[in-house]
């Protein structure tokens, strides 16, 4: 596989020329496919922080205009700033709460890209509401949050998108043992708390909630899971994880990591069950699972503190019991640490630029319109360089 030197990554950086030094995928990839971006527009909705500017770095050094916004609660000022001193428009900040994140997606397409990367489908829920944008080739989508949302709307996209979260070899990587990592690293960077004994519940046992559980077990933690499927559920015990309903974890509970996805797992009965003290963490892309307006029925009064990104609220609820949450349930990994470990991003990311690429060009696959998994061929190749790299360090 070729190499580029990190010193072409032109984002002139400290975080994201670290990053950019250990990954090799993304630069290789970049040098092979850069015709496919020259003179292109893309929009992009990305957690902004020194990986994800690696890859925005890269597409602008090939041609492509670039339009970005973040994520609610997750931009990197610095990082945004040093993209905006590339000559990048960069829409937003990290104080933007949903309603000027919904104003920031609305001037990214106001642009009028011709291709898209979303994360959590917002751009492209507002392609499908404004009856389309001339030109689009396409869309990739990172998360699988979002892809469970395309899949649910009644109106389905009319040109492909591909989610990166259904690449089997992401899935695996990225996923499974980057976000466990770095979930648990966010939570001990809001908390201080040690995890090493603590009755920790997970929500959810797919792979971002699997990587959360069995990194919580190596460090000593007593894990139990809540998990509907009943393969996941298997898989959990198999894994030496204490399975059972929520409502019956819950009680003896003092670390509730969300993990799930879904809108409205923690609603009225599951916060009746919790027991005095618990500190809730989210984990999933949307900070959704925790229903708010349950909580806020349930509280009598609020004390926050810690500083941005690591907000503690502690809710003292009418029964005199206090429940904290830690960053309104966003994502901990992102609002109190650095996000996923730089090698599990260079992973997602190639996917990311492979599969652009492959909507741009058609090579590897023809692409059928609406959603769809990384094409196979991209899947098997990155796997395959990726080996390569891991046992060569």
């Amino acid at each position: 596989m070729s190499q580029i030197s990190p010193a072409c990554c032109p984002i002139l950086h400290d975080g994201t020329q670290w990053a950019a030094r250990h990954m090799p995928m993304l630069a290789a990839t970049m040098q092979s496919h850069a015709s496919a971006f020259a003179g292109r527009r893309i929009g992009i909705c990305l957690h902004i922080e020194p990986k994800t500017a690696v890859l925005v770095g890269y597409l602008a050094q090939a041609g492509a205009e670039i339009i970005l916004t973040g994520s609610p609660g997750t931009t990197q000022e610095d990082t945004a700033q040093a993209l905006r001193d590339y000559g990048i428009t960069v829409v937003g900040h990290r104080r933007d709460g949903l309603a000027q994140h919904r104003e920031n997606i609305a001037r990214v397409l106001d642009a009028q890209p011709d291709l898209i990367l979303d994360n959590g489908a917002d751009l492209i829920e507002g392609v499908l509401a404004g009856g389309g944008l001339p030109g689009l080739t396409g869309a990739t989508e990172e998360t699988t949050t979002g892809g469970l949302r395309i899949r649910s709307w009644e109106k389905h996209p009319d040109f492909p998108v591909i989610v990166i979260n259904d690449s089997r070899l992401k899935l695996l990587v990225e996923n499974e043992f980057g976000v466990g990592q770095s979930v648990v690293q966010g939570f001990m960077n809001a908390t201080n708390l040690m995890i090493p004994a603590a009755r920790a519940t997970v929500v959810g046992y797919g792979p971002c909630g699997r990587g959360v559980a069995d990194t919580l077990a190596h460090l000593g933690a007593r894990v139990s899971v809540a998990e509907t499927d009943p393969y996941r559920a298997l898989e959990a015990v198999m894994a030496g994880h204490q399975v059972g309903s929520l409502v019956d974890l819950l009680p003896r509970t003092q670390l509730l990591f969300l993990a799930t996805g879904h809108p409205g797992v923690i609603g009225a009965a599951e916060l009746a069950a919790l027991r005095d003290g618990t500190v809730i963490a989210g984990v999933g892309h949307m900070p959704w699972e925790l229903d708010a307006h349950a909580l806020a029925e349930h509280t009598a009064s609020v004390h926050r503190s810690g500083p941005s990104g690591q907000e503690r609220a502690v809710h003292k609820l009418h029964d005199g019991r206090e429940i904290i949450v830690l960053a309104g349930t966003k994502m901990i990994n992102l609002t109190a640490a650095k996000g996923n470990p730089i090698q599990a991003m260079d992973l997602g990311l190639t996917l990311q630029a492979c599969s652009l690429a492959a909507i741009t060009t058609g090579h590897d696959q023809p692409l059928a319109t609406g959603v769809q998994a990384v094409p196979a061929p991209i899947d098997r190749r990155v796997a395959t360089d990726l080996v390569d790299v891991l046992s060569t360090v």
